[in-house]
């Protein structure tokens, strides 16, 4: 992974590029106090003050310039001077007005490559300096864990399946001392048989298993941290079409998110009592798939009349909770690929908020915007309830037509949790379709930063 730490530095006044970053707004004024070269310059490079133009400016000397960046996002933004963090020559720079703030993590996450694959081009760090040194350790933890997600959900299937999820939660509880314990294969037929009824098609050495992290102070406040571990979804015997399997890889994005907010938490030492779930499965086609028709068992001893193999992510979700309630936690937080209706409704970049609490949802929503990481509250509508009536159980996995499908899915999820814990799922898209300064396209952390600021602001 990318070494973030040696792209922030302290700024001691040495020698480095200035950047002059302008708003559209007061660019002619700013225009008009420069010297005539750099007027020259400008007009060059065709800049007239529109976001996104930019232009080197020359100095004195002949190896002295300068960066010219018009941009109106707010100076509290991440992604401010992302645009140039992989756009310059290997360098140190420092902004001519301010601090970088919240942009230092866009500038390393512009730096960063998922090299698995294809291996980059070497190239020389772009280190950006700080008047503000406490916040480079907490930028490059963000970044690392942004970065983590990114990885994970980028990772082909072949590489990343239930085992390969299970190791990388034992190494984060190796780094902090936490313990972790796992179940496997037949052994989760008993507890965990929705987890089990997902996961048995898949090869034996992608057997489905819930792994599960323990970490703090048992004194502290109990907070259960739970992602959807889907490593690849087939569909199942409700198979998808090619083009809705292409991207399946990513299905396992809540537990990225899950196990990158654990090691903030860990790392940061927060006053908490954690414990992270991971079901992780694989949503395979057998003889021995589970079928649509089948009424399967839960922990929580309700029964589920499956209607549909694709919607798997909430069976092993429903199990996952039940455990997590059981030791009654303060707080669950839920993150999951989960439904294409909360695509529809709110398209890749906005991940819809549920939650049984309206202070804790008002919370979540405040940290989302303080870190320019957004959410849209989406409500547990109870009128939809009668939906996930069954003829033959106690519910179904997925109503039919389609209506309201994120509510829905989330509705079932909230028959897993106590009404007296609170409790908040976000359904995220874990994906960018199309690239941004300071985030390309691909695996992406939607809704990890909200997160972190909420237990951050209370358990920090």
């Amino acid at each position: 992974m990318t070494d973030f730490s040696s792209l922030l530095a302290a700024d001691r006044g040495q020698p480095a590029r200035t950047i002059h970053v302008v708003h559209p707004d007061r660019f002619t004024d700013w225009l008009a106090c420069q010297p005539e070269r750099t007027r020259t310059a400008v007009a060059a490079n065709k800049v007239v003050g529109k976001p996104g133009n930019r232009a080197i400016l020359p100095g004195d000397a002949a190896d002295d310039w300068a960066i010219l960046l018009v941009c109106n996002e707010d100076a509290s933004s991440p992604w401010r001077i992302a645009s140039l963090g992989d756009g310059l020559p290997a360098g140190t720079y420092r902004l001519a007005d301010g601090e970088p703030g919240a942009a230092m993590l866009g500038w390393c996450l512009a730096q960063h490559r998922f090299t698995r694959y294809r291996k980059s081009e070497p190239q020389g760090p772009r280190v950006l300096l700080t008047g503000e040194p406490a916040r480079i350790d907490e930028t490059v933890r963000l970044a690392n864990a942004t970065a983590q997600v990114r990885d994970l959900v980028d990772t082909g299937a072949s590489d990343l399946g239930p085992a390969e999820l299970e190791a990388i939660v034992e190494a984060l509880g190796r780094t902090h001392g936490a313990r972790v314990t796992v179940t496997r294969g037949d052994a989760l037929a008993e507890g965990y048989p929705m987890i089990h009824a997902v996961g048995q098609a898949a090869v034996k050495d992608r057997a489905p298993r819930l792994v599960e992290l323990e970490w703090g102070d048992a004194a502290h406040p109990r907070v259960a941290l739970v992602g959807k571990g889907v490593c690849f979804d087939s569909g199942g015997l409700d198979i998808k079409p090619s083009a809705g399997m292409r991207l399946m890889k990513k299905d396992m994005g809540g537990a990225a998110h899950m196990i990158a907010l654990a090691g903030l938490v860990m790392a940061a030492g927060l006053k908490l009592r954690l414990h992270l779930l991971i079901p992780a499965v694989e949503n395979a086609i057998a003889g021995n798939a589970f079928r649509p028709g089948d009424v399967l068992n839960t922990r929580a001893g309700l029964t589920v009349e499956n209607t549909n193999t694709d919607a798997e992510g909430r069976l092993i979700l429903g199990d996952a909770l039940t455990k997590a309630a059981e030791r009654t936690p303060e707080l669950i937080l839920d993150f999951a690929t989960l439904t294409g209706a909360a695509r529809v409704a709110l398209g890749p970049d906005l991940p819809p908020l549920f939650a049984n609490d309206d202070a804790l949802a008002a919370e979540f929503l405040a940290a989302g915007v303080e870190a320019h990481d957004p959410l849209w509250r989406l409500p547990l509508w109870d009128g939809y309830d009668d939906m996930l009536k069954s003829d033959i159980a106690d519910l179904v996995n997925a109503p039919d037509g389609g209506f309201a499908g994120a509510v829905t899915a989330a509705l079932f999820l909230r028959r897993f949790v106590p009404d007296d814990i609170a409790w908040a799922h976000v359904d995220t898209f874990a994906w960018r379709p199309a690239a941004k300064p300071g985030r390309p396209k691909g695996g992406e952390a939607l809704g990890l930063r909200a997160a972190w600021g909420l237990l951050r602001q209370r358990y920090g």
